[in-house]
């Protein structure tokens, strides 16, 4: 091996570019760990050439050529004019970082070979005095990673070289205006002086001299500033800035493979599921000069508006610049077109009138790329003394909004089929419709970070208490609800929120799921916050915010904000509908929704959701006046006082189910018989100990005993689901009756049979489940007595338990259908707290024991295997069992994908997530789930 020339040690740097990603990690390809698995190299070929008309590579070749130098060879291939260069591979990366960052014996003759063929097109000479070829180094990941890794321009500048250059240009300013950028690029990139220090230099002489811009600058002028550019390098780093134009090259090369594992390209990979033994190509490009006057540009465009989608010339361009002045900021860029100048108001000359001729040729390739590619392109371009070079295509970056407006409109056009159109939409990306956003130009001023429970944004006044957010709602106030946890009876103060805040709890705790089923954005498990009920304050760090103050929750990233940001609300266009409705022609699983309410039931019709999958009995007691029912039933000391108390809670269940029943129409709805974790029942306070003993005529203090005598060290594991239903089987006789004079009323009412499923909750045995069936079989029948209606029900259960899964055979044989509550087999299986888990779950999945969080994506190598066990076991003995899951990942695309391929007949999950369980569904049909994540970073 061969070592690399040159080490970077460039410190980790914020990056200009946002990284923001409402991307989790999802599977193997999304991790570090995955296997290197890019196209293999010709033997021993390691460099592929491009220019004059042809190339060496090809489109198809991108995990071996990177995204950009895999698209710098197709636009070759399709005789577009690009400045002739080579690309070295995403294997040479690979090898890079399994040999201490050395390199292939064959590469270095085989990049020289490259030169040569440059040379030979260009007629230019690399490191020559007199007619020197001046080059570009840059990454090219395969999957977009924009201004992730580094890149040099005017590589092989020196003090000769640059002489050279004043001399066949004729323009001593422009020469000399490329040296100081290739010094400050360099040495930034490779030598590890930051760019602080030059752009301070650059300051102190434009002030001195009175100068605003840097184009005011001479060309004497660029020679004094490169001269102090040179003494400052010599001096920060102790030897002269390198004038050998292939150390300079194997320099720039060893950054470029450094800095795939930069600290932000990291971070990006991490948010976006780029594997990290992907690894990046380097592209070597003549260069072209968009800075040698009036008649040189440089400028990035793309094909359709990436905010919008609308289909036409979006972008924007710099005369006598180069590229990074476009995005520096330093500059004001120019429109494109002239409609965009004059929409902005703009008094500079767009490209169209500016440079009409390069605008023409411009015009004519973008249509040409988009038509080539089936898809929105994002394109850089450099017009050097009139003539147009095109740098670099790739499938544009888009919101979701456009995205979705792309994709029709291609599907429309004849580009794409409307499978691809399907595909090409990430479902997870649909939160950006359905909720509120931060505008993406705020600037955010984030003071802490939790896990991203709930997706959307809200802003609002801290309140610490349920009945705090109520007052203030009630009186038109605004309100975030930020609690260190939040509990049953809190059920009030979030749904007056705006948002809710918790330091403690996982994706799956009580805030986290009544907040998606609300619709309502959570940030959840934020343990940098300390909040202190008393003082009625929440620090973070050395930041204290009190009551009254304003912040904002970004749920989908999981940020917690200073003050209000600007939001962008959800629009739910004509595209949306019409994707919505090709998915659904594709996709074979079933989508239901968890609902526990008529808001729930409503939002998920409206979504698309083809039934109730899970509504939580216990849910309906949440509210103030029915929990204390709920209370008295629990704490009753005989069936007598439990019996008095159900009596008061079969009206409201009854009222409840026939709305659900009328709502849906005739569509399925599973009621899953009460399965309440006692703790989150039982009064905590001497305050509603008081309220409950009042209500049950008894002395508080005997009241306070029971309470503490039901008190369970591990209430998930405790007196619950199915437990309840036996040791009291009064309480599933009332919901049973609920149930069943509910779907007789709602039949009345709408003249369509109600499809109705009774679960049992937490079954272990078929034993358990049998004496439980039995008992909701005879309250069929006694309501079919007294009414004369004959209900049509099945009776299920929820399979939650691993033992469950061993046993679903015998289950099944009087069970009728399986859900598969995946929260709860996961915390069974695991043996982990889905409330308490945030605290070390990080840490496994930065270790690598872990790949994801299990309670956001299912686990394959266990509570999936469980799952397929349950389901190959239940359907032997039940050829036509109906499954499916209602856990939270029943809203997860990979999860959704998986229950695609063991066969289920559908997926339940909140309302808020049914049109990305609708798209999942279709792309897991397709067989897409995977690559659609990964593969180029499309929205």
């Amino acid at each position: 091996m061969a070592k690399a020339a040159s080490k970077s040690k460039k410190p980790a740097t914020k990056s200009k570019t946002s990284t923001k990603s409402r991307a989790k990690k999802r599977n193997s390809a999304g991790t570090g760990k995955a296997t290197n698995n890019a196209t293999p190299p010709a033997r021993g070929k390691w460099v592929y050439t491009f220019g004059d008309g042809k190339a060496e590579g090809k489109a198809e070749l991108k995990e071996l050529l990177g995204g950009k130098g895999a698209n710098l060879a197709e636009m070759a291939n399709l005789g577009l004019p690009v400045p002739p260069g080579f690309t070295i591979t995403t294997s040479v990366c690979a090898v890079f970082y399994a040999h201490d960052k050395s390199y292939p014996k064959e590469l270095k003759p085989q990049v020289e070979k490259a030169l040569q063929y440059v040379a030979k097109i260009t007629g230019k000479v690399f490191g020559d005095a007199a007619n020197p070829l001046l080059v570009s180094v840059r990454s090219g990941a395969r999957a977009s990673m924009p201004g992730m890794m580094d890149t040099v321009l005017n590589l092989g500048l020196n003090d000769k070289t640059v002489e050279a250059m004043a001399a066949l240009s004729g323009d001593r300013r422009f020469a000399y205006d490329s040296y100081r950028r290739f010094i400050t690029m360099y040495s930034d990139v490779v030598l590890g002086f930051a760019h602080h220090h030059f752009e301070d230099i650059l300051d102190t002489f434009k002030d001195g001299r009175g100068y605003s811009l840097d184009t005011d600058l001479t060309g004497d002028d660029w020679v004094e500033v490169v001269g102090k550019y040179k003494t400052a390098v010599a001096r920060e780093t102790g030897k002269d800035f390198p004038q050998d134009p292939y150390e300079q090259l194997w320099g720039a090369i060893g950054a470029v493979f450094s800095s795939w594992m930069n600290a932000r390209a990291v971070t990006y990979r991490s948010l976006h599921n780029i594997p990290e033994s992907w690894g990046t190509a380097v592209s070597v490009q003549a260069m072209v000069f968009g800075n040698l006057g009036e008649t040189s540009a440089t400028g990035v465009a793309f094909t359709r508006n990436p905010s919008t989608g609308e289909s036409r010339l979006y972008g924007e361009f710099l005369i006598n610049a180069q590229g990074e002045d476009v995005v520096a900021g330093i500059r004001t860029p120019q429109d494109l077109t002239e409609a965009a100048r004059k929409e902005s108001g703009s008094d500079k000359p767009s490209m169209e009138t500016a440079m009409p001729e390069s605008f023409k040729e411009l015009t004519r390739i973008y249509r040409l790329l988009e038509k080539h590619y089936r898809d929105m392109q994002d394109m850089e371009f450099t017009v050097e003394d009139g003539k147009l070079w095109m740098l670099q295509t790739r499938s544009g970056k888009r919101t979701a909004r456009a995205a979705l407006r792309i994709a029709v409109e291609l599907a429309n056009e004849g580009l794409i089929s409307r499978k691809d159109a399907v595909v090409r939409i990430d479902p997870a990306s649909l939160d950006q419709l359905l909720h509120p956003t931060i505008d993406p130009s705020a600037q955010r001023d984030v003071v802490a970070t939790g896990l991203p429970a709930s997706p959307g944004a809200a802003a609002g006044e801290i309140v610490f208490s349920s009945e705090e957010a109520t007052k203030l709602q009630a009186g038109g106030r605004k309100v975030i609800l930020v609690r260190i946890e939040t509990s049953p009876e809190d059920i009030h103060g979030m749904h007056a929120a705006e948002g809710i805040l918790t330091t403690r709890g996982g994706m799956t705790s009580h805030a986290a799921v009544v907040a998606r089923g609300m619709g309502k954005p959570c940030v959840s498990g934020c343990g940098s916050i300390r909040v202190d009920y008393g003082r009625g304050t929440m620090a973070v760090g050395d930041r204290t915010f009190k009551v009254g103050d304003v912040i904002t929750i970004d749920g989908s990233l999981g940020e917690v904000l200073a003050g209000q940001m600007s939001m962008i609300e959800p629009e739910l266009s004509g595209e949306f509908g019409t994707l919505m409705g090709w998915a659904d022609e594709i996709r074979k699983l079933g989508i239901r929704v968890n609902g526990d309410t008529s808001a729930d039931a409503r939002t998920a019709v409206r979504f698309g959701a083809e039934g109730i999958g899970l509504c939580r009995t216990e849910h309906m007691f949440f509210e103030e006046t029915r929990i204390r029912t709920v209370r008295e039933m629990i704490l009753a000391e005989d069936e007598q006082a439990r019996r008095a108390a159900l009596s008061k809670l079969l009206p409201m269940q009854r009222a409840d189910f026939v709305e659900l029943f009328e709502i849906m129409k005739g569509l399925p709805v599973t009621i899953r018989l009460l399965d309440p974790p006692l703790h989150e029942f039982l009064p905590h306070t001497q305050a509603e100990i008081e309220e409950v003993a009042r209500a049950m005529n008894t002395d508080p203090r005997k009241l306070a005993d029971r309470a503490r005598n039901l008190a369970e060290f591990n209430p998930m594991l405790g007196f619950r689901g199915c437990r309840l239903a036996i040791v009291y089987p009064e309480i599933a006789e009332m919901q049973a009756r609920a149930i069943f004079e509910a779907a007789i009323e709602a039949e009345k009412r709408t003249g369509k049979a109600v499809a109705v499923e009774v679960m049992v909750p937490l079954i272990a045995t078929k034993a358990e489940f049998d004496l439980v069936k039995t008992r909701i079989d005879m309250t069929a029948q006694s309501v079919t007595r007294e009414t004369g209606g004959k209900p049509a029900y099945q009776v299920g259960t929820m399979i939650e338990l691993p033992r469950a899964c061993l046993a679903a055979g015998e289950i099944a044989e009087t069970a009728e259908f399986f859900s598969f509550g995946t929260n709860d087999l996961t915390q069974t299986t695991f043996g982990i707290s889905r409330d308490d888990a945030a605290s070390f779950l990080g840490a496994y999945i930065a270790k690598g024991i872990l790949e994801i969080d299990p309670f956001i994506s299912v686990d394959r190598g266990g509570v999936g295997e469980l799952v397929k066990i349950g389901v190959a076991r239940g359907r032997k003995t039940r050829p036509n069992l109906k499954v499916g899951i209602c856990g939270e990942h029943g809203g997860d695309p990979v999860s959704v994908a998986f229950c695609h391929e063991i066969g289920l007949n559908y997926v339940s999950c909140s309302p808020y997530r049914v049109p990305i369980a609708r798209l999942a569904a279709a792309h897991a049909a397709l067989g897409k789930i995977v690559a659609s994540r990964v593969d180029d970073g499309r929205s």
